[in-house]
């Protein structure tokens, strides 16, 4: 009785001095592993920083290129210079359509009311008739086909009833994506004081379009709509000039100047780019063109999960049932690099230390980082890849003797 008095005294004791010296243990496992610190903040770099290629040079006001893929950004300019996007507003409004489509709130033949509000607003038309029903499915068209100002406003109606409650939900949802620079005042991109986003913004928006909504973007590639015996065609001449281009949306005003948002798959690669305020409608389309072609030639987008050693994210696990645990990201993981950079890139996980079961399967335990010369390419988060359960009282006494062990050997 004596000695398990002793023994558990010794583990109680153990536990809270150990608790003051985690962070700085680090244990030999073969692996990179540092503990969690501040330097898992660094922002990643865009990829052209570690490459010798010159940046194109853009006329516009502002762009970003972003391989979708991995979701990195290859190079931009005045990315977070806030700017009126125009027409490309009603990216964010199909995509609350779509988030109501997929959540069966709505339906693509349901058929809807058009208010007068909507059919009397000016700008770009689908040529809505008031008290005539048009259907959900129409007024995606009207939308991203036609640019339609008036279908915008039919659509936000048929989400949220009216539209003021719909650009509630616009700006609920852009702070749920992160476009921390956005302020929605409508659904159609008319020019209204406070109206405004980013290039960065817009890639994001667009990156969770493609991503969230793959079913939907049939729409964007769609060259032509007729609609009340009108036929209007696509505005964005890429669908014609070049066959990888399947979306996204123009722009334009005179404030706002001519705006696209590109993007193109060429193989297994997708590109984005978001460009703002070219001076002309040729001009939009040229140079997103040029940058689409630039960010595929110049680099590559490789999944890392096909590339690297499993064992490269095994650590040491203490108190558990087993002695290691493998780590690793939640999903596939893409990586772009500059062209012939891949043998370059070097891993390092970032995490807790020491971890002490139990662990559960998903549980996230620190992040994995790819850096080209000491540069910070891209994060990701790591999670246990299974379940470690506690291990018995002998288990846990042996494995907190090792660390006391170890932490002694720290101060020799």
């Amino acid at each position: 009785m004596n000695l398990l008095l002793r023994l558990a005294f010794f583990i109680i004791s153990f536990f809270v001095y150990s608790i003051s010296f985690s962070s700085n243990i680090e244990v030999n496992d073969n692996t990179s592993v540092i503990s969690i610190s501040g330097d898992a903040n660094k922002l990643a770099i865009p990829v052209v920083q570690v490459s010798r290629l010159p940046v194109p040079k853009i006329a516009a006001k502002s762009w970003i290129v972003v391989d979708v893929n991995s979701e990195q950004v290859l190079s931009s300019y005045n990315p977070d210079v806030r700017l009126e996007p125009a027409s490309l507003t009603k990216i964010m409004t199909a995509y609350l359509a779509f988030n109501a489509l997929h959540d069966k709130r709505l339906d693509l033949e349901q058929s809807v009311v058009p208010s007068d509000k909507a059919w009397k607003t000016g700008g770009s038309r689908m040529f809505i008739e008031p008290k005539t029903r048009v259907s959900v499915h129409e007024l995606l068209q009207g939308v991203i086909v036609q640019s339609g100002n008036d279908a915008s406003i039919a659509l936000a109606e048929s989400v949220s009833g009216d539209e003021d409650s719909f650009v509630a939900l616009m700006n609920q949802e852009a702070k749920y994506l992160g476009m921390n620079n956005s302020n929605f005042m409508n659904s159609t991109g008319l020019p209204e004081t406070n109206h405004i986003t980013t290039a960065r913004d817009l890639s994001l928006l667009s990156v969770r379009m493609i991503k969230d909504h793959s079913s939907f973007l049939h729409y964007y590639k769609q060259k032509e709509f007729k609609y009340n015996n009108i036929l209007q065609t696509n505005r964005n001449r890429l669908l014609w000039s070049d066959s990888s281009v399947d979306g996204l949306k123009t722009g334009y005003t005179d404030s706002a100047g001519y705006c696209l948002v590109a993007t193109a798959i060429r193989g297994d690669r997708r590109m984005l780019v978001v460009l703002l305020g070219a001076n002309s409608e040729s001009t939009r389309t040229e140079e997103s063109l040029k940058l689409l072609n630039w960010g595929f030639q110049n680099f590559d987008t490789v999944s890392i999960s096909e590339q690297t050693d499993e064992s490269q994210i095994k650590a040491k696990v203490w108190g558990g049932t087993v002695d290691k645990v493998n780590l690793g990201p939640i999903e596939k993981v893409w990586l772009t690099v500059p062209r012939s950079r891949l043998s370059d890139v070097k891993f390092i996980v970032e995490r807790i230390d020491p971890l002490i079961a139990p662990l559960q399967k998903g549980q996230l335990v620190g992040n994995l980082q790819f850096i080209i010369d000491n540069n910070i390419l891209k994060v990701v988060p790591i999670v246990s890849l299974q379940n470690v359960n506690k291990a018995g009282l002998v288990g846990i006494s042996i494995d907190y003797m090792k660390r006391w062990i170890a932490s002694k050997s720290l101060f020799r």
